[in-house]
């Protein structure tokens, strides 16, 4: 079982004690939350949408929470948990496993940085340094920015002034800007009628080497799985990236782009200003998206793209003509 470094995890629980409500009385336990992919065969999984039945097929989970109709997508060692709604069912396991992640408290243990423990590296004025973080060789890191407990900065990077990291493991040799946000917790909640439920966000983000961010970007942990920015990929000032967004190699990602939680974007693409990637999509290799454009669908392999909604390239120009 892999350890999450940046939060107190409670349990194990017992699968009856989890579900209560719905009267399952198994005493096996569960020691952690994961998704499909991560799991081990002591966590407990979800199931929720046909787009990830691939990933389930694969599991090492023993219990999977999800719907009837996603059940016999699941393989023969991981048992179903039926519930109406996946998502809000999981939202009170994840509070129960991690009650401190649906809020950002500031970090208590914050100090300025000991010359003799960083020796090797450059800060500017007013820098702060939470507990346990590691920090490698050559690398600045600029005024006025803040670097939470148990964040990892490789060698050679070059971090602003005003940034803000968190729940973050940096590669080497990256860049970035000033005003950057990485790792808080991202726009996730169970609407209710009377009050919405925060859902906990107990992911990280991890930046491969050779990535650059822009000034003033905003990258959410994963809420449960990480956030991740693929090796030289660069991204310009003013990109959002909500919780679980995955990004591959050699990508470069133009001004106020903004993708929406858990959607896949292959190597090599190329994204114009402004444009906008729904959620749960999975954009292949070497595609190419233009500014302005509303991605609602997955776009295959090598495909030009533009519009709102975004559609293939020619189809886009004739349009135009019309």
């Amino acid at each position: 079982m892999s350890k999450n470094v940046f939060f107190k995890r409670k349990g194990p629980f017992s699968v009856g004690k989890i579900f209560k409500e719905l009267k399952l009385y198994q005493k096996t336990k569960i020691f952690d939350i994961k998704a499909l992919e991560d799991a081990e065969i002591s966590d407990l999984t979800f199931l929720e949408s046909v787009n990830y039945i691939n990933l389930a097929k694969t599991t090492k989970a023993t219990y999977c929470l999800t719907t009837e109709k996603l059940k016999t997508f699941l393989p023969n060692n991981c048992r179903p948990i039926i519930v109406k709604n996946v998502l809000f069912e999981l939202c009170k396991v994840a509070r129960q496993f991690y009650p401190d992640a649906d809020i950002d408290t500031p970090d208590s243990s914050l100090k300025k940085p000991e010359k003799s423990k960083y020796s090797r590296v450059k800060f500017g004025n007013n820098v702060f340094i939470g507990r346990n973080c590691k920090i490698g060789n050559n690398t600045i890191i600029g005024s006025n920015s803040i670097i939470e407990h148990n964040v990892k900065i490789g060698n050679n990077c070059t971090i602003g002034s005003q940034v803000v990291l968190k729940n973050s493991i940096i590669g080497n040799n990256v860049v970035i800007q000033d005003g950057c946000k990485i790792g808080l917790k991202g726009f996730g909640f169970i609407p209710m009628k009377e009050k919405n439920l925060r859902f906990p966000h107990i992911g990280n983000v991890l930046l491969n080497d050779h990535v650059e961010v822009g000034a003033n970007c905003t990258i959410d942990r994963g809420s449960i799985g990480n956030t991740v920015i693929g090796k030289n990929t660069f991204l310009d000032n003013q990109v959002h990236m909500a919780h679980n967004v995955k990004i591959g190699n050699n990508c470069m990602i133009a001004g106020q782009v903004g993708f929406a939680g858990s959607s896949l974007i292959g190597d090599n693409v190329s994204i114009g200003g402004q444009a906008g990637i729904s959620g749960h999509l999975k954009i292949g290799n070497n595609v190419k998206i233009g500014g302005g454009s509303g991605v609602v669908k997955d776009i295959p392999d090598g495909t030009v793209v533009m519009g709102y909604p975004a559609v293939p390239l020619k189809e886009f120009l004739r349009n135009q003509k019309k």
